[in-house]
């Protein structure tokens, strides 16, 4: 089903909201979705000091691990170490910056 009236084909795979999110409330601080090969992200500047988005991104960074050591018979380390070395060099020669806009 289409979450688009004028495009019944168009579907959006939304992933569930985190089951302690449920329980105990809390603030989404981040959506990322793909739409034709392309990134496109939601954010909320959540964080008084920025650098707590690096404690953020390395913890993603685990989970990212773990759920292809699940699911792909993979090593966390091995895919952490993967996904680090790529954040490293799309940080130094971005392939896409992207734009930014603010929205609330």
């Amino acid at each position: 089903m289409s979450d688009d009236p004028a495009n019944p084909a168009v579907k959006f795979e939304a992933l569930n909201v985190p089951p302690p999110a449920l329980e105990q409330g809390g603030y989404e601080v981040l959506r990322a979705a793909i739409v034709e090969g392309n990134l496109h992200v939601s954010l909320r500047r959540a964080f008084d000091e920025p650098e707590v988005w690096g404690i953020l991104l390395a913890d993603v960074a685990r989970h990212i691990g773990r759920i292809y050591a699940l699911e792909a018979s993979m090593r966390e380390d091995d895919v952490v170490e993967k996904v680090w070395a790529m954040f490293d060099a799309e940080m130094e020669r971005a392939t896409n910056i992207g734009t930014t806009h603010a929205v609330s």
